[in-house]
C-alpha cells in the first residue's frame, strides 16, 4: 500500500508524457492516415514496445549509465537525431507521389510488420527518453522496491504508450482526416517532414554542445 502513491505518480507523469507532440505523435498519425488503419494500429503497439524498453532500462539503472558515460549517451543522441533525419528526408521526397499501398512479390499488400518495426524506432530514436523514465523512477520510487513493481510498471507503461496512440490512429484513419490528408499530401508531409528533421536536428545540436 505504501507505493500506490508513488506508483500513481509514475504513471500520471508517461500519461502526461505520451500525450505530449513529438516524433512518435507525428509518425502514428500519419502512418494512419497515409496507409491503413491497420498500420496505424501496429504503428501504436511499436510506440508500446519502444516505451516498455525505455521502462525496462530506466528501472534498471541506465540512466545512471548514461549519466556517467558521456560519450555514449551523446552517441546515442546523434544516433537517434540522424535516424529523424532519415526519416525528414524520406517524407520530403515522397511528399509529391500519390499514395500507393505497398505490395510485396506476390501482389499482396505489404505486412504491417513494417509500421511496427519503424514505430518501434521511432519511439527508440531518442535516448533521452531513458533518462527521463529513469528520472521518473528515481523521484518517486523508493531505494528498495519488490520485484513486483516491474510485473506492474512495464504492462502499465506499454498499456499507456499503446492505448495512446491507438486512440491516436483510430481518430486520423477515420474517412475525413484521410480525406483531408489525400487532398493535401504535399503539404502534410513536408510539414511532418519538417517537424522530424527539426527534431533530429536538436537532437544532433544538443549532443553537439554537450
Amino acid at each position: 500500500m505504501d507505493l500506490a502513491i508513488p506508483l500513481l505518480s509514475i504513471l500520471g507523469a508517461i500519461v502526461v508524457g505520451a500525450a505530449s507532440p513529438g516524433p512518435s505523435f507525428v509518425f502514428v498519425t500519419r502512418t494512419a492516415i497515409a496507409l491503413s488503419r491497420r498500420d496505424g494500429l501496429a504503428a501504436a503497439l511499436g510506440m508500446g514496445v519502444g516505451g516498455v524498453v525505455y521502462g525496462g532500462l530506466g528501472l534498471f539503472g541506465l540512466q545512471a549509465i548514461l549519466a556517467q558515460v558521456e560519450w555514449l549517451y551523446l552517441t546515442l543522441k546523434v544516433l537517434g537525431g540522424l535516424y529523424l533525419l532519415w526519416l525528414a528526408v524520406a517524407l520530403w521526397h515522397t511528399a509529391a507521389q500519390p499514395i500507393a499501398v505497398p505490395k510485396t512479390a506476390d501482389g499482396r499488400p505489404r505486412s504491417v510488420r513494417r509500421s511496427f518495426t519503424l514505430a518501434a524506432v521511432t519511439q527508440l530514436s531518442n535516448p533521452k527518453a531513458a533518462v527521463v523514465y529513469g528520472s521518473i523512477f528515481a523521484a518517486f520510487l523508493p531505494p528498495q522496491v519488490p520485484g513486483w513493481t516491474f510485473a506492474v510498471l512495464l504492462p502499465a507503461i506499454f498499456t499507456i504508450e499503446a492505448g495512446w496512440y491507438t486512440i491516436v490512429a483510430l481518430v486520423f484513419s477515420a474517412d475525413r482526416p484521410r480525406a483531408v490528408y489525400l487532398r493535401w499530401k504535399r503539404w502534410f508531409d513536408r510539414a511532418a517532414g519538417s517537424v522530424m528533421g527539426a527534431l533530429g536536428i536538436r537532437l544532433i545540436l544538443g549532443a553537439g554542445r554537450a
